[in-house]
């Protein structure tokens, strides 16, 4: 026996789920609840584990220090500084009998960071993480090691988790994530003294590349420049991310309004924090060219995986052509790059593909693996390989 259902059920179970929706896309246009979705700031993935006890992670004692930055609008940061396993070693003796590795109130005085500063050969790595979590969350703590594999003496690793992320206080939007970023490098020149080179995944990533084009553009006369750059997974700005993006790999958020752009164009019109990486990176490449004197300005790393279901690859190919055009006198359509691509293309087999751009001023690297979804690709050799490329080491 069949059963209809009434008319008016239908209209109904079909009208329910498009309010429903309707009234997301409205709340999205509010600022503090934009930030809950950008940022995931309040997502906890690591539970009851102390960010203060490093060894949660696996990680030998006092390998990490744990401290704190205060930012110049009076927040503070919770940062993790991780020694290479290799100069761990060296030092095994002397680092065990230091106190635990809880917050170090005064971070000159411990062994591991006296190990980064008073060696002229040692390198840093600043770490700017993605949305959600914190410093300890997901495969984080794995990339940290292996940052570090390509020179395990050399290479320290600096993370931090942003204001509103972790044990660091305030809340995020796009300047306050900047100023973190300036703090950490600055204390980086300052305090360490060191050479840096800034990498991030996912959000990091527009952090790192607001980063490097703020220290090259902000101060004309007394430009700085970073070792080189390394972007996984990286997304061209928040407008054309909104389009592509999907939670957990599977809900896009606003990919049934991207069936009408200009519906889409509107509501990207509401949103706060932009995060233009395309834009910066193209003014980034010019800014450099401008430095006066010989050699290479900028050494910028695009890698993602193929199977990002997060953040399609498509966005690498984007900030890659910016890169590109804006280092080309004359400039280059896509359609230019993309034959100028396949000329150049350098084939990986099941690893993928990689190619490069060069002019007087850098190098622009766009490197595509097969493998890797969205944030297991963080801890494999080919992110470890581009860190010591872009800090000198091996073949460039």
């Amino acid at each position: 026996m069949y059963h209809h259902l009434p008319l008016r059920s239908v209209a109904c179970a079909v009208a329910a789920p498009t309010l429903l929706y309707a009234l997301f896309l409205a709340l999205l246009t509010i600022p503090y609840l934009q930030n809950q979705v950008i940022y995931l700031h309040r997502v906890n993935q690591t539970g009851s584990s102390d960010l203060n006890v490093p060894e949660h992670w696996g990680f030998l004692r006092n390998q990490v220090t744990p401290f704190h930055l205060r930012t110049p609008d009076g927040e503070t940061l919770h940062a993790w500084h991780i020694l290479p396993l290799g100069l761990y070693q060296q030092h095994e003796d002397r680092l065990v009998q230091e106190p635990a590795s809880e917050v170090a109130p005064d971070i000159t005085q411990r062994l591991s960071f006296q190990l980064l500063r008073d060696d002229p050969e040692a390198l840093l790595v600043l770490y700017f993480h993605g949305a959600g979590g914190s410093l300890g969350s997901g495969w984080r703590p794995q990339s940290y090691r292996a940052l570090s594999a390509g020179a395990s003496d050399k290479i320290h690793v600096v993370a931090i988790d942003y204001r509103g992320w972790g044990i660091s206080t305030g809340s995020p939007s796009e300047a306050g994530l900047l100023t973190d970023a300036q703090t950490l490098a600055a204390w980086a020149m300052n305090d360490a003294g060191i050479p840096a080179l800034a990498h991030r995944p996912s959000l990091g990533t527009a952090v790192s590349i607001s980063l490097a084009h703020s220290l090259a553009t902000g101060a004309e006369n007394d430009p700085v420049l970073f070792s080189g750059i390394v972007v996984v997974a990286p997304f061209a700005d928040v407008a054309t991310l909104t389009a592509t993006y999907r939670v957990g790999k599977t809900i896009p958020i606003l990919g049934p309004v991207a069936r009408w752009p200009r519906l889409l164009t509107w509501l990207n019109t509401w949103i706060v924090s932009k995060w233009p990486s395309n834009a910066r990176l193209a003014e980034f490449v010019r800014a450099c060219q401008r430095i006066p004197g010989d050699g290479p300005k900028y050494d910028v790393t695009m890698i993602h995986a193929q199977d990002d279901y997060d953040i399609p690859w498509v966005h690498s190919d984007m900030l890659y052509w910016y890169g590109v055009n804006a280092s080309s006198p004359a400039g280059i359509t896509i359609g230019e790059l993309e034959k100028e691509k396949v000329d150049s293309r350098v084939e990986l087999g099941d690893g993928g593909w990689a190619v490069t751009s060069r002019s007087p001023s850098g190098v622009l690297r766009e490197q595509i693996v097969k493998y890797g979804v969205h944030d297991r690709i963080m801890s494999y050799p080919v992110v470890s390989q581009a860190i010591v490329r872009a800090f000198g080491y091996g073949r460039i």
